[in-house]
C-alpha cells in the first residue's frame, strides 16, 4: 500500500470536531476583525478632513486648486478650502472631529446594553448577518459624502450614530458563538489569541484607509464598508452556532442536555443509568469539552423516554435579566475597570494618527501606517495577558499589573515621542501591549468566566447579556475618551496624556 501524502497525514492527525473548532475560531476571528476594520478609517481620514494651511506657498496653493478641479469638478467654489473638507476646515475642527467620535461611541454604548439581551433571544447567525450588512451600508455612507460633495455636519454625525448602533450586534454574537465551541481549559490563552482580531482589524483598516486617504478619502470608507458587508454574507453561509448543529460531539450522546444558544433550541433525551455522572466524567477527561455554555443542570433531567424531544429552551431555563446579570459577583467591578481601560484604548484608536501628524509632521498616509504599530503591540499584549492569567488563575491581578505599568509608560510616550521617529516606534509597541492587554483580557476571558459563574446555577443563557453589560459600560469610556481628547487637545497634547494616565489609575483602583 502506498504511503499517504504528507498533507493527508496532517489532516488525519486531527479529528472532525477539532477541524470544525479550528474553522469556527478562524471564521469568528475574521468576522469581528472586519468590524474593527470598518471603524478605523475615521481616525486616518481626520488628517485629510483638516489640513494645516500653507498660505505663504503660492505654488502649493495653485497645485491644490488644479488637483481639486480634476477630482471634484462639481464642487462649488464657496466650498473650496485650503484647510481641508468643509465643515472641518475651521479652527474648531478638533471639537467637530471629536463630535464624530462621540456620536458613534455613544450610540455604540447605548445599543450594546440592548444588543446582548436581544442576541440571547434570536438566532446568532441571522442577527450577526443583518448587523454586518447594515454596518457596511453606514460605513460606506460616510464615504459617499466625498463623492456627492456633502458638507453638512449632521449628515456625517447621523452616519456615525447609525453605524454605532448596528455595530453592537457583533461582539455579543461572536463571544457567544466562540463560547459554544471552546471550553474552560486554557481559556485565557485561547481567548487572548482570538481577541487579537481587534488589533488585526485595526491594522488592516489603517492600511486600507491610508492607501486612499490622500487621493480619494471617500474610498477609505467605501472599501471597508464593502468588506464587512461581504463578510456578513460569509457569516450567513458558513457560521455554525453550536457543535450540535452538525452533530459534533461536545459531550456524550448518552447524556441529556439543552442547547440554549441562539434560537432553535432543543433538548435531546437518551436513556442512561446516570447522566449526571457521565457528564462530569467527560468534562474532567477533556477540558476542551467543558463548553462555556453547557447547562449542567440539564444532565439531571428525567431520562425515562428514549426518544428525542424538540422544544424551546426557554421552557427549561429562561434568559437572565439585566438586573440578574448585574448581581453576578464581579460584573460591576470589571465593567467599571473596562470603562477606564477602554477610554485609554479608544483615545489612541481615534486620535493617534492625528497626534503623529502634528508631532512628527508626517502626512496622513504615513501617520496612518505608523499608528498600526500600536495595534501590533496590542496583539502581543492580549496574547501575553491570557496565559499569564491562566497560570496565576487571577484575572484581576493580571489586569492590575499591566495597568500599573501602563500609566508611567504613557508619560514616557508623551516625552519620548518628541525625540524622533525611532523612539516613537518603540513606545508605540510598548504602549500598545500594556494598554490593550487588560482591555483584551476583560472583554474575553473575564466575560466568559462571569457569564458561566457558579452563582448562575447552570443557567446557560447569560454569557451574551454579561458580555454586553461589560462591553457596553466600557463603551461609555470609549465614547468619553475621544470626546475629552477633542476638548483638551487645543490646550496641548501633554494634557491629553495626563488625562489618559488618570484614567489608567482609576482602572487600577477599581
Amino acid at each position: 500500500m502506498a504511503q499517504l501524502p504528507p498533507g493527508i497525514r496532517f489532516i488525519t492527525l486531527f479529528s472532525r470536531d477539532q477541524w470544525y473548532r479550528a474553522f469556527i475560531f478562524i471564521l469568528t476571528f475574521l468576522l469581528y476583525a472586519s468590524f474593527h476594520l470598518s471603524r478605523k478609517p475615521i481616525s486616518i481620514v481626520k488628517g485629510e478632513l483638516h489640513k494645516h494651511c500653507a498660505a505663504s506657498h503660492e505654488v502649493e496653493l495653485n497645485s491644490y486648486r488644479e488637483y481639486a478641479a480634476q477630482i471634484q469638478p462639481v464642487k462649488k467654489p464657496s466650498n473650496v478650502s485650503q484647510c481641508g473638507w468643509e465643515p472641518f476646515d475651521k479652527n474648531n475642527y478638533k471639537q467637530l472631529l471629536g463630535a464624530l467620535d462621540y456620536s458613534f461611541l455613544c450610540a455604540y454604548a447605548i445599543g450594546m446594553y440592548l444588543s446582548g439581551i436581544i442576541g440571547e433571544r434570536l438566532p446568532i447567525r441571522y442577527y450577526l448577518t443583518v448587523g454586518m450588512l447594515a454596518s457596511g451600508l453606514f460605513t460606506a455612507m460616510f464615504g459617499l459624502g466625498y463623492f456627492y460633495n456633502i458638507h453638512n455636519l449632521w449628515f456625517y454625525i447621523m452616519a456615525q450614530i447609525a453605524n454605532g448602533l448596528v455595530q453592537t450586534t457583533g461582539w455579543p454574537s461572536v463571544v457567544t458563538c466562540i463560547g459554544n465551541w471552546f471550553g474552560k481549559g486554557r481559556r485565557g490563552l485561547i481567548m487572548g489569541m482570538w481577541n487579537s482580531h481587534t488589533s488585526v482589524g485595526n491594522i488592516l483598516g489603517s492600511l486600507i484607509a491610508a492607501y486612499w486617504v490622500s487621493t480619494c478619502w471617500g474610498l477609505s470608507f467605501v472599501v471597508p464598508g464593502v468588506i464587512i458587508a461581504v463578510m456578513g454574507i460569509v457569516c450567513f453561509l458558513f457560521l455554525i452556532e453550536h457543535p450540535k448543529d452538525i452533530s459534533c460531539s461536545c459531550t456524550p450522546s448518552s447524556s441529556s442536555k439543552a442547547f440554549l444558544n441562539g434560537a432553535g433550541r432543543f433538548r435531546v433525551q437518551m436513556p442512561t443509568l446516570n447522566a449526571k455522572e457521565t457528564c462530569k466524567s467527560q468534562t474532567l477527561q477533556d477540558p476542551e469539552m467543558e463548553h462555556l455554555l453547557i447547562d449542567s443542570e440539564n444532565c439531571t433531567m428525567s431520562l425515562n423516554s428514549g426518544t428525542a424531544v424538540t422544544a424551546e429552551g426557554r421552557h427549561g431555563t429562561s434568559a437572565i435579566s439585566f438586573l440578574g446579570a448585574l448581581r453576578i459577583p464581579g460584573v460591576i467591578e470589571f465593567s467599571l475597570c473596562l470603562l477606564f481601560a477602554k477610554l485609554v484604548s479608544y483615545t489612541f484608536l481615534f486620535w493617534l494618527p492625528l497626534y503623529i501628524t502634528n508631532v512628527e509632521h508626517l502626512d496622513a498616509k504615513r501617520a496612518g501606517d505608523l499608528s498600526t504599530l500600536f495595534d501590533v503591540g496590542g496583539i502581543f499584549g492580549g496574547i501575553l495577558a491570557g496565559p499569564i492569567s491562566d497560570r496565576l488563575e487571577k484575572r484581576a491581578s493580571t489586569c492590575g499589573m499591566m495597568l500599573l505599568l501602563a500609566a508611567p509608560t504613557l508619560y514616557m510616550f508623551s516625552a519620548v515621542s518628541k525625540m524622533g521617529l525611532e523612539a516613537t516606534i518603540v513606545m508605540l509597541l510598548i504602549s500598545g501591549a500594556l494598554v490593550n492587554g487588560p482591555y483584551a483580557l476583560i472583554t474575553t476571558a473575564v466575560s466568559a468566566d462571569l457569564g458561566t459563574h457558579k452563582s448562575l446555577k447552570g443557567n446557560a443563557r447569560a454569557l451574551s447579556t454579561v458580555t454586553a453589560i461589560i462591553d457596553g459600560t466600557g463603551s461609555v469610556g470609549a465614547a468619553l475618551g475621544p470626546l475629552l481628547a477633542g476638548l483638551i487637545s487645543p490646550s496641548g497634547w501633554n494634557n491629553v496624556f495626563y488625562m489618559l494616565m488618570v484614567a489608567d489609575a482609576c482602572a487600577l483602583l477599581v
